[in-house]
């Protein structure tokens, strides 16, 4: 999801007071016994999308196979939305709504555990209209300058539920989908994975499917309708040709031909950071969009109007967020760490926009150099607020502070830095993305992986970013051999490897907890890359 510029950052989900927590909180955000039961292994997915009326209608096959006791399946269908009826084997299946969002369905008892069944669940309604997409969801709808429709959804935190019924929560996805959506012939659907097939009907429409073969988080699946053309070109790859393939209104071709020149220099500088792009079977694709941007899996949505910055802005202050455009390089980095890498709870956002909000400088230092790098993460931390802990409330669908963004940048640029081994700290990126590859996660795998890799033990430091408000301040008291120092502002067991320079000589100290410790020397000066304070 697009970091948000900092005038918007009290808006950002789940930083307004605390609501008190509903049934439907509970049965959106934990894994229900109706749940817990099966498998979740593919989803055929087939929608029309009436314009005129905001409507939609369809029906979604839905694979799984059992795996424990259990025969009520609880699928997700947001309000106003509504399941107008659920089919198993050419039998219609009885249902109960719980709460505003979920249906619990009965399905086939004679199926065995380890067995693979499936059910067709059909639907319609006039899903939710976004308010500010990407941050409040749903359908944005608006035409572009010939008055033809331009509309696409997004749904992260909110839910893919708000417009097609599903399993909705992120731990669990299907091995493969296949999507068709119908419009009107004047128009495209722009979706996930590779196009298969289009047909034209007598009545006036056009239906596209589209072939995932790749694993896909809930909310990575997207509609993007519009009058689109068409460009392309090849990347070579580390793991050889990946096309590329852009979608952008008519008017706007032009443009977008310049402007996504950045997609190739994205690719270039995150596979050498992170590894091969995760899906290469299901191909890169940026598609303009109503609304800023989106990380679609496979399908990464645009509309930072082809400006460098972030519409034209640069959130670091340092210049060197005005060199790139913002959208391309941090959306197409959440294929990595989003739809690559995915979190099963989004208490554990911060893996997502962490990881990618550092990415941002990685992309950066690659083309311009570590200076440029290191002034770009320093100068997003004007943004952090400190109000709230990064990681959100577990098993409720609640997100954390919106500070994953620039402190969690700072938090891994700040154990890079006490690695203090570019080629380690390289090689553990590559690493996650390689042991994690296709796999849904929580944060004590991400936590545990660094450790191990890296050979310290980070666990008190994830605790002080991730889990506290407070910045570590280094005090430092001038004696007559040299300087007394000690770690104040910090949890309970802190341990951070700091680099300093003394008289002018670089070399690193070990400052622990609040255990005061000296070092001889007449000048000590701390390296700016540490996300720290200091207090002479």
């Amino acid at each position: 999801m697009p970091i948000l510029f900092l005038l918007m950052h009290l808006d950002f989900p789940g930083l307004n007071a605390q609501k008190p927590y509903t049934l439907d909180d509970t049965l959106r955000g934990s894994i229900t016994p109706q749940r817990d039961w099966w498998d979740l292994k593919y989803y055929a997915l087939k929608v029309e999308v009436v314009p005129a009326d905001k409507f939609l209608k369809g029906v979604n096959q839905i694979v799984y196979k059992k795996i424990k006791t259990g025969e009520v399946m609880q699928i997700d269908l947001q309000i106003p939305m509504e399941i107008l009826s659920v089919e198993q084997n050419g039998k219609q299946l009885t249902f109960q709504k719980k709460g505003n969002n979920a249906y619990f369905i009965n399905t086939d008892p004679s199926l065995k555990i380890g067995e693979t069944g499936d059910i067709k669940v059909y639907y319609s309604g006039k899903p939710q209209i976004a308010k500010r997409a990407p941050w409040d969801g749903g359908l944005s709808w608006d035409t572009d300058s010939n008055g033809k429709t331009f509309a696409a959804t997004s749904c992260q935190g909110l839910g893919a539920s708000v417009w097609w019924p599903c399993k909705d929560h992120m731990y669990d996805e299907p091995d493969s989908m296949r999507i068709a959506v119908t419009v009107p012939d004047s128009l495209w659907d722009i979706s996930n994975g590779r196009l298969e097939k289009m047909c034209l009907t007598n009545d006036g429409k056009r239906t596209t499917e589209w072939v995932v073969r790749n694993p896909i988080n809930n909310y990575g699946v997207n509609l993007n309708i519009g009058d689109y053309v068409h460009f392309n070109e090849i990347f070579k790859g580390e793991k050889g040709d990946l096309t590329c393939d852009y979608f952008v209104l008519k008017e706007n071709l032009e443009k977008a031909k310049n402007q996504f020149k950045d997609v190739s220099r994205m690719l270039q500088a995150f596979e050498y950071w992170f590894g091969p792009y995760p899906f290469y079977e299901d191909g890169y694709k940026l598609v303009e969009v109503p609304y800023l941007g989106m990380e679609h899996q496979s399908s990464v949505t645009y509309g930072n109007k082809f400006k460098n910055g972030y519409l034209g802005k640069d959130l670091s202050g340092s210049g060197w967020g005005l060199k790139w455009d913002f959208i391309i390089i941090h959306e197409s980095g959440h294929e990595w760490f989003a739809n690559n890498i995915t979190y099963k709870d989004i208490a554990d956002m911060w893996i997502h926009e962490s990881f990618t909000n550092y990415s941002e400088t990685l992309f950066t230092e690659f083309h311009y150099g570590k200076q440029a790098g290191e002034d770009y993460v320093i100068g997003t931390r004007k943004s952090i607020l400190n109000d709230r802990p990064i990681i959100g409330v577990y098993n409720m669908n609640k997100s954390g502070s919106g500070d994953m963004y620039s402190k969690g940048g700072n938090m891994i640029h700040t154990i890079r830095h006490a690695i203090n081994n570019d080629e380690k700290f390289r090689e553990i990126l590559r690493g996650l993305n390689s042991e994690f590859y296709h796999q849904t996660v929580e944060t004590s795998q991400i936590e545990n992986y660094i450790s191990q890799k890296s050979g310290i033990d980070f666990s008190k430091v994830f605790d002080q970013y991730l889990r506290n408000t407070k910045i570590p301040e280094l005090e430092l008291k001038k004696t007559k051999k040299g300087y007394q120092y000690r770690w104040t502002n910090v949890v309970s067991g802190f341990d951070l490897p700091l680099k300093v320079k003394i008289d002018g000589k670089e070399q690193m100290i070990y400052p622990k907890d609040s255990r005061i410790q000296s070092i001889s020397g007449k000048q000590l000066e701390v390296d700016r890359n540490f996300y720290i304070t200091v207090k002479q």
